[in-house]
């Protein structure tokens, strides 16, 4: 084809590109613009589709199968992850004034200039190969369908001003300069810029789609005829068998999703594209699927189109890029090759605008500025407006960033493939990941932290990567490794062998780049500055509404400086429109202003970061104001907050340690609660056995009185003694239960007088007396020579004297038991100790055997024996004369019941005070 033609087609396609930005750019002025809907939104971020998709997908599809499909499986998996992180991105960018990744991450860490320099060296480093593949794509394709390279090898030039790619770069050169440099504020967005940019990628979506269709159905007869001919020869459907269980790389598709996945938001241009030009927060969440679709589409004829290639060109499997061109070429179409070279050029071009110029603003922010600032070069009194020096450094910036390009592909582009050069532009990228995913929702991560990853991260890269391509095959470092280290072989490192160089470096360097940047963020501090900024990204919602409400630091300037700066900066219509908006929104009087406070220094500081970054604003600003100094009286407010704050941490803390406190008990008092419903059904088991047994008793001896009306005499009066005998039981319990009840209520009457405390137990043990004989124990009395008179119930003591003598009798030795009952006067207290020769009560029971559920368990018989209501009515009884009881006892040494009561008559103030105790509340 005519070389002439194809220029004069080229150049009238970017003419076109001129067009459409240029008619975009006036309907914006008209209030109707063209890209602010979803749509060209989803369309602008297809600048990801290059000349690595339109050409180098095919290429990997013929020599590698369905490799070709993670690089856009990784970026359809984040989309839906968009409504999350993307948005609060561009929340954060917004209020920031942000307009790259580098600024974005200087931002958020402090506003950091050697970070955001870092960023920038890195992105460079990495960009350029990428940039020099776009070079390759439209030189090749150019040379193809001018003729030059149909033999397949590339047509050596001896000189650049005969090399094609020489005007290629030239040529995008001034479309980029053109587009990205008419304003200055880079944080503005590009209307013509990104309708140009969307118009493209209908451009190469419909050249692919329409050259898909070509080779389909006009060179063969429909998919089912070019697949049969492919089934044919297996050297050509061999490559698309790798997905079986034999030939699936696992690892390797991990790890390019993995990188695709991060490279959507992190390539320079995406991020430029994705968030710096976004109009609309509300587009993000029709492009979750939008974008995934158009992936989908230009994607659609890949697989096909290869195919075809090899079976057109089945020994030249090397050019396997350039079959998209090469079959319409083959076959004598070259106005379907014309149409196919203007899709790669527009995929070419769209990435080398928006990749060229997002570079060129970080390498101008992070750079150039920050470098001149501390040489003083552009804060010299005599540079009046800098804007126009500014847009110089930038378009000198996009020269030299091309030329680098064009370097690299002479160097080494030439012989590497697209997807190649592609990926290792996707490896270097992907560091920028820990960093910048810690800092939107890790408020602990820190300056040191993210520096320290990023450097761990890009050496590990540049030395698993680029650096062993570098080196002749064979060379010494690549087999015996690095100062003959076997762990350091670049391709692989500390022992890792057998993978594939992509996912071997992506691999190392992001888990030794985020590992570092954990570790150093974990044990070292922050700034005052670094926790103000983490605070604003992490939290970014609660202040998006108002964000002045952050905190500032205390800094004044003089209002003419600002607005030299502003002016130097901005030019002095943007200027003047930047400070009266503010003005009339905080209602200041420009003209009476001499001094502004922190808001306006903020608010000056983000006009000018929109156009040299927020690390070069923070240091031009931090020139020309000063600490505000406290005052004496704002001192002693400080110090009075800080002891506020002293004062109400102490108070937290000791109201922590009560709800502590109270959550122990709460826990105990539960556990306990739990215990006594346990206990309470074996007491209703137990008065339930307890009723029924001399319940059955006198009823089968009440039968058989009815029944036998001839019984004798005698027998007559043993039965009646029994029923007797029986209903007393009853009574005896029913009795206990009332007085049990009474007594929890306070409505048990006490009969209150001074009583012989020693008459009492006395009279009580004449009554067990006969009982101790029959069951030949042993009764052992020692009683106080003088009357021991105390204050209290007679009754009720008797009871309790009663109870402890019957729980003896029950527990002591059946075969020689004892009993020991003695009563003492000790100082003013009346002493009485109940003790027998049984088992012994468990330690563990001890604690509970005055709970009203509790029961004695014989240790022989393994049964309960009683009630479970003795002990408390009496302890209630004793506590309720001012009293204590307790139990002594050992395992196989019987056990002691001692109480205690008051005897000093004189210490009883009041004996209603007795009365009126209820259990619980002494």
């Amino acid at each position: 084809m005519n070389p002439w033609l194809i220029l004069c087609a080229s150049l009238g396609y970017l003419g076109l590109l001129f067009g459409v930005a240029y008619y975009s750019e006036q309907r914006e002025k008209e209030g109707k613009s063209l890209i602010r809907n979803p749509l060209a939104y989803a369309l602008s971020l297809a600048v990801y589709c290059t000349a690595w998709t339109f050409y180098g997908s095919v290429g990997r599809a013929a020599t590698s199968g369905v490799e070709f499909l993670p690089v856009y499986l990784g970026p359809t998996l984040m989309a839906p992850l968009w409504y999350v992180v993307l948005r609060k991105i561009i929340v954060i960018t917004r209020s920031q004034r942000i307009n790259s990744i580098a600024d974005f991450l200087s931002a958020r860490y402090g506003k950091s200039a050697f970070l955001g320099g870092l960023v920038t060296f890195i992105a460079i480093i990495g960009i350029v190969p990428y940039i020099a593949l776009q070079l390759k794509a439209v030189s090749f394709s150019f040379d193809l369908l001018a003729g030059e390279n149909m033999g397949g090898v590339y047509f050596q030039k001896q000189h650049f001003y005969t090399d094609t790619s020489f005007y290629v770069t030239i040529i995008l050169a001034i479309f980029t300069i053109f587009f990205g440099t008419r304003h200055l504020e880079a944080s503005e967005h590009h209307e013509g810029l990104v309708a140009a940019i969307a118009f493209e990628s209908i451009v190469k979506l419909l050249a692919f789609l329409t050259v898909g269709l070509f080779v389909v159905f006009f060179l063969y007869d429909g998919p089912r005829d070019l697949f049969s001919q492919a089934l044919q020869q297996p050297n050509i459907i061999q490559p698309f068998e790798g997905l079986d269980e034999q030939n699936f790389d696992a690892w390797r598709w991990f790890w390019l999703t993995m990188i695709s996945m991060f490279a959507i938001t992190l390539l320079p241009r995406q991020f430029h594209i994705a968030v710096v030009e976004n109009t609309d927060l509300q587009h993000v969440k029709k492009a979750i699927w939008l974008f995934p679709l158009y992936l989908f589409l230009i994607n659609l004829f890949v697989i096909p189109i290869a195919v075809a290639g090899l079976l057109t060109f089945p020994n030249d499997i090397q050019i396997a890029d350039t079959f998209v061109l090469r079959l319409p070429l083959a076959h004598g179409h070259n106005w379907m090759a014309l149409i196919v070279f203007l899709g790669g050029l527009s995929a070419s071009t769209s990435m080398v605008i928006v990749a060229t110029i997002a570079l060129s603003i970080m390498a101008s922010n992070n750079l150039v500025v920050p470098l001149l600032l501390r040489t003083s070069v552009i804060r010299e009194t005599f540079v009046q407006d800098l804007s126009s020096r500014l847009k110089g450094i930038r378009r000198l910036i996009i020269i030299v960033i091309l030329m680098l390009a064009y370097s690299y592909f002479n160097w080494l582009g030439k012989t590497t493939s697209l997807v190649s050069i592609g990926l290792i532009s996707f490896c270097a990228v992907a560091q920028f990941a820990p960093s910048l995913l810690g800092g939107l929702f890790w408020e602990v991560g820190n300056r040191k932290g993210a520096i320290s990853g990023l450097l761990i991260g890009f050496i590990v890269w540049a030395f698993t990567l680029p650096f062993p391509s570098l080196l002749p095959e064979g060379h010494s470092i690549l087999v015996e490794g690095l100062w003959g280290i076997e762990g350091l072989r670049p391709y692989a490192l500390f022992g890792l062998d057998g993978f594939d160089a992509i996912s071997h470096s992506a691999f190392w360097s992001l888990l030794m780049n985020g590992g570092t940047y954990l570790f150093v963020s974990l044990y070292t501090q922050s700034s005052a500055v670094e926790h103000s900024q983490a605070n604003l990204f992490v939290h970014i919602y609660r202040y998006e509404s108002n964000l002045r409400e952050m905190p500032r630091q205390r800094t004044r300037a003089f209002l003419k400086d600002l607005q030299m700066l502003l002016n130097r900066f901005l030019g002095e219509d943007r200027a003047a429109e930047s400070l009266n908006g503010y003005a009339r929104e905080k209602s200041l009087d420009l003209s009476q202003l001499a001094e502004v406070g922190p808001d306006f220094v903020h608010h000056v500081e983000n006009q000018i970061a929109g156009a040299i970054g927020a690390a070069s604003a923070r240091l031009l600003i931090n020139s020309i104001v000063t600490e505000e100094p406290l005052g004496l009286q704002e001192v002693m407010e400080a110090l009075d907050e800080t002891q506020q704050i002293i004062q109400y941490s102490r108070e937290i803390e000791k109201k922590s340690l009560e709800l502590e406190k109270t959550g122990k008990k709460l826990q105990q008092a539960n556990d306990r609660l739990r215990e006594v419903d346990r206990l309470k059904d074996d007491f209703i088991a137990t008065v339930t056995h307890e009723l029924r047994t001399p319940i059955t008793s006198i009823r089968a001896i009440s039968n058989i009185l009815y029944d036998n009306k001839d019984l004798p005499q005698a027998q007559r009066q043993d039965f009646l003694g029994i029923i007797i005998e029986e209903s007393e039981r009853i009574s005896r319990l029913i009795n206990q239960v009332l007085d049990l009840e009474k007594m929890e209520s306070g409505h048990a009457a006490w009969n209150l007088g001074e009583v012989n405390f020693g008459a009492i137990v006395q009279s009580a043990a004449k009554g067990v007396q006969q009982l101790c004989a029959d069951k030949g124990i042993i009764l052992h009395e020692n009683y106080p020579m003088q009357p021991l008179i105390i204050y209290g119930d007679k009754d009720r003591l008797t009871q309790v004297v009663v109870n402890l003598l019957s729980n003896a009798i029950k527990f002591c030795n059946q075969s020689a038991g004892e009993i020991w009952l003695e009563v003492e006067k000790k100082e003013d207290k009346a002493i009485l100790r109940v003790k027998d020769n049984g088992e012994g009560i468990p330690k563990e029971n001890q604690p509970y055997i005055f709970d009203k559920f509790s029961q004695f368990t014989d240790m022989k018989t393994g049964r309960s024996q009683g009630s479970g209501l003795g002990l408390s009515i009496t302890w209630r009884i004793v506590h309720h004369h001012r009293g204590h009881i307790r139990v002594e006892s050992e395992a196989g040494k019987g056990a002691m019941f001692v109480v205690t009561l008051p005897v000093d008559l004189d210490k009883i103030q009041d004996k209603e005070a007795i009365i009126s105790r209820s259990y619980g509340l002494d």
